[in-house]
């Protein structure tokens, strides 16, 4: 959507502050020896004390609240009473909501506990590389020249990118034009960002694949030649200079 009333974006304020609020709160809520199934029910408790619904349950009839995703997972991993957290752990929340007929969404990946795996270098570079990708948008520039910086920054950092896992519209639906926001140079998309137009941002940073599959329980991603992914997500509205972003109350990058 584009935002093109006060109200619009208000309503827009107000559903990426439920979902940036419970995913911070489910980061800080998640410790080892817990289940993916608990976390995932607390976010949704969260989220109905805001008022708010899940999109992917909405959307998908998705099998959870919350999108958590663990180790080798990549993404839309299934929250299970028999995942028990562990110190150590590559965990990937990723938190959409309805609130009032808006829609926003906002994910992020962290260590649990201790670094003892070596995942922190991947956590940070995709923090880094979405920061870095939403200083340069603005009304006029290319979807592809900020895909083009994504693949550029983290190859410079040794990772690679999920080409199959991208940004999107939101607003009015958890997914709108302009449909592909992608982590690499896709020429064929000629496409600008507008300004005003609402966009959830999102970095797919791996140590191995480029593509991620879908395995057998029919939702969860996993890299079609392993290793892991981070990735890190804010919805922002784009302007004519620095984007709004409206979920930074989620602390990814406190």
């Amino acid at each position: 959507m584009s935002i093109t009333t006060e109200s619009e974006r208000t309503g827009m304020e107000q559903a990426s502050a439920a979902v940036a609020i419970t995913l911070k709160k489910m980061r800080e809520f998640a410790k080892p020896g817990i289940s993916t199934k608990e976390l995932d029910e607390y976010g949704g408790k969260l989220l109905a004390e805001m008022g708010a619904r899940s999109a992917p349950f909405l959307t998908y009839g998705f099998p959870g609240y919350t999108c958590i995703s663990i180790n080798e997972e990549a993404a839309h991993g299934l929250p299970s009473a028999d995942k028990i957290l562990k110190n150590g752990d590559l965990i990937n929340i990723d938190v959409s909501a309805e609130l009032n007929g808006f829609w926003a969404d906002n994910g992020g990946s962290f260590v649990l506990g201790d670094d003892i795996y070596g995942h922190g270098r991947l956590v940070e570079t995709s923090k880094e590389i979405l920061k870095k990708a939403i200083s340069n948008i603005k009304g006029g520039v290319r979807i592809s020249e900020i895909g083009k910086l994504i693949e550029t920054e983290a190859k410079k950092a040794g990772y690679t990118v999920i080409k199959n896992l991208t940004g999107h519209g939101i607003g009015r639906s958890l997914h709108e034009a302009p449909h592909e926001i992608a982590n690499y140079c896709d020429r064929f998309n000629i496409a600008r960002f507008k300004k005003n137009q609402v966009v959830a941002i999102e970095t797919f940073i791996s140590t191995r694949s480029t593509i991620a599959d879908t395995q057998a329980d029919g939702w969860t991603l996993c890299g079609n030649k392993g290793g892991f992914v981070a990735q890190h997500e804010h919805t922002i509205m784009v302007t004519g200079g620095e984007p709004v972003i409206f979920t930074t109350e989620n602390g990814i990058w406190d």
